[in-house]
């Protein structure tokens, strides 16, 4: 008998295979063939170590803009598994969820699918019974072996290439660009938004006989005064906003994802308007994103360097008159002294906490690395929600905390927050 909660069918996603993670595509495509999973509509493939999920952000809300059914399936999650999959800007209910699953069991088999394959599976055939017009698809890790890959894209983009998951993609910037870029296909334009794509990108497209389009090169983002200008395949779009989305880094993910639209125009038309408000309009939880109030609260789900490095470039171009309070966590198997020496000059005070599951670093273990970084204003705490609340009793009206180090430490201040009011 199938699990009839949302929660039960969770559990059982999390027991169907012996591990959390292990990549390739034989057994997510046995079970797509099996559900007869062929896309008639254009699909969206984002990867890239950091900036994957604002660039989705941004299609999928110029895409809704133009008056388009969007699909988009993203990972991981906050606080609820609803918001991996999102039909015409709306999360997927419970009841939408559980008939997925049911599909995908159905036809599984004996096929043991790991949770992220499972999800990948259930997204798109909820995507394909509610008859959109266009899905994007968030790479979970890697790109080449990732579960989305098993689809066909129309168009590719690769974000950035940095460290990151060196346990499954590699220890260098080539190695990682190569598992980066298996997202690209024949004659599909494939995208890039790194301004230094390492060569392994570079062949694996030439190879691939993938029509490569390079920011600065092949479409570019201008910076003017109190707007921008696009130029790309399809042609120029002067005065546009900036995004809502802070950062100056956001810029490149616009740029990208309007090449990407660039490239589906014949099937996915958008006028100025459209991409000016969905630039507008586009938001992603975590992502720097400033809760209102007094201090001020900073959420970024920052854990590998090089998104340490845009943290600390985005907290330097945000004055404040007071001190900045540092609420962090982080995953063990994540490179944590490379994350505070990215960051430890814009923060004043640390308050460090322990997260849950056997991947988790322990506030004590934070400690000793923050020390070794010759930080001494150090406050250890159980857990996250004690390090937020301890930072909260300390911070006056001049400061602002910034709780970062992982999604697991972002909702955890959410979860927090939420109890709290």
């Amino acid at each position: 008998m199938n699990p009839t909660r949302l929660e039960d069918w969770l559990s059982h996603l999390e027991r169907l295979h012996p591990k959390t993670i292990e990549l390739g595509l034989d057994r997510a495509r046995a079970v797509k063939e099996r559900l007869k999973l062929v896309p008639t509509f254009p699909v969206i493939l984002v990867g890239g170590t950091n900036g994957k999920g604002s660039t989705c952000a941004m299609l999928e809300a110029m895409l809704l803009a133009a008056g388009y059914r969007v699909g988009l399936y993203t990972s991981p999650h906050l606080i609820r598994y609803n918001e991996r999959v999102r039909i015409d800007g709306r999360m997927a209910s419970d009841a939408a969820l559980c008939q997925a699953f049911e599909a995908v069991e159905a036809a599984r088999n004996d096929t043991a699918l790991t949770y992220f394959e499972f999800g990948t599976l259930a997204a798109m055939w909820q995507f394909a019974q509610a008859k959109i017009e266009v899905a994007i698809l968030e790479v979970g890790l890697g790109g080449r072996l990732d579960a989305v890959n098993v689809f066909e894209p129309d168009v590719a983009i690769v974000t950035t290439v940095d460290l990151d998951h060196v346990d499954y993609l590699g220890d260098t910037r080539e190695k990682i660009g190569f598992e980066k870029a298996g997202i690209y296909r024949p004659g599909k334009p494939a995208i890039c938004a790194d301004t230094d794509p390492p060569a392994s990108l570079l062949h694996y497209a030439a190879q691939a006989g993938a029509p490569l389009l390079r920011i600065n090169q092949d479409f570019n983002a201008v910076r003017e005064a109190a707007s921008w200008t696009y130029s790309g395949p399809g042609g120029v779009r002067p005065a546009l906003p900036y995004p809502l989305m802070r950062g100056a880094h956001q810029l490149a993910n616009a740029a990208a994802a309007i090449a990407a639209l660039d490239c589906l125009r014949e099937r996915l038309p958008l006028a100025q308007t459209h991409i000016r408000t969905g630039l507008l309009s586009a938001r992603l939880p975590g992502r720097f994103q400033v809760l209102p109030g007094k201090p001020p609260v900073i959420l970024d789900v920052a854990h590998n360097p090089q998104a340490a490095r845009i943290l600390s470039e985005n907290l330097r171009a945000q004055y404040v008159p007071g001190k900045t309070l540092a609420v962090f966590g982080m995953l063990r198997d994540k490179d944590i002294a490379a994350v505070i020496t990215a960051v430890k000059d814009g923060m004043d005070e640390w308050y460090v906490g322990g997260l849950e599951g056997p991947r988790g670093a322990s506030g004590e273990a934070l400690a000793l690395l923050l020390g070794d970084a010759g930080i001494t204003a150090i406050y250890t705490c159980p857990g996250i929600a004690q390090a937020y609340a301890a930072a909260c009793r300390q911070a006056g009206e001049n400061d602002r905390i910034c709780a970062f180090g992982s999604f697991y430490t972002v909702a955890e201040v959410l979860q927090a927050r939420g109890a709290k009011d």
